[in-house]
């Protein structure tokens, strides 16, 4: 009687763990979806051009995803409303930023001249506690290892460093040259990894039959083997295959 109870007893804590992992996972799936949302919702920017409140906003979210997931005795609202009010608070900074360059300057704080007619200004690299070494790193990223070849160097609101080099340093560019060159647009897409972008056809004037011709032109048997395809502006066709398929041609 008493090994019957305790194997009955085993098989409901088995059953009990295997509820509570996927009551977990479904919970996990659901926040994950709702802090992409929440992501897009704020905006499309790249970790580096975050401004401080927005950086502080996504470190929030993720910690309040983090707690109702490990957690199943957390109620799944809990972390949903104090992540939608995050959102709706980052959401009216950003649009308070657009209406306002006072709140603009308060969120964001304004960029800081470290650099200025090839002169290190130092008190603005000790206010923003910017070692010097990070600055010459820094313009050697840029390829400029001379500071005297600077005219601005500009420590921007998001932590970047924006470098302007003096006139006489920069590239010469067709317009010092007095050169019109020729209109460079977008290239067209037609094949993504493999995958047709119909809009292609319309977008360039070009049809099937003619891409068809250029995959053949290449010794690839349709499109499916195609890695990449595009047309620059002067009607010139870049298209490489899929590495599988063009190493079968090779060691054939």
């Amino acid at each position: 009687m008493s090994q019957a109870y305790a194997f009955s007893s085993q098989n409901h804590r088995k059953e009990l763990h295997d509820e509570i992992m996927l009551i977990t996972a479904i919970r996990t799936l659901i926040l994950y979806f709702f802090v992409i949302t929440a992501l897009r919702l704020m905006g499309k920017r790249e970790i580096g051009q975050l401004q401080p409140f927005e950086l502080v906003v996504i470190l929030m979210i993720s910690d309040l995803a983090a707690i109702p997931s490990e957690d199943v005795g957390i109620p799944l609202i809990s972390g949903i409303i104090p992540m939608m009010v995050l959102v709706l608070m980052s959401i009216s900074l950003s649009y308070l930023e657009l209406k306002s360059e006072k709140a603009r300057d308060i969120l964001n704080g304004t960029p800081s001249i470290l650099i200025e007619r090839g002169r290190i200004v130092e008190h603005e690299l000790v206010r923003n506690r910017l070692p010097l070494t990070d600055l010459v790193e820094e313009l050697r990223m840029r390829s400029i290892p001379n500071i005297a070849d600077v005219e601005f160097a500009i420590l921007e609101t998001n932590g970047q460093i924006s470098v302007l080099p003096k006139s006489s340093k920069r590239p010469v560019t067709p317009e010092d040259l007095k050169l019109q060159p020729a209109y460079e647009g977008l290239p067209i897409v037609f094949i993504m990894d493999g995958i047709l972008q119909e809009s292609a056809f319309a977008l360039s004037g070009k049809d099937r039959a003619w891409l068809d011709k250029q995959i053949k032109k290449h010794q690839l048997k349709g499109i499916e083997e195609v890695l990449f395809a595009c047309l620059d502006s002067s009607d010139h066709l870049y298209l490489q295959g899929k590495e599988r398929y063009t190493k079968k041609k090779q060691q054939a």
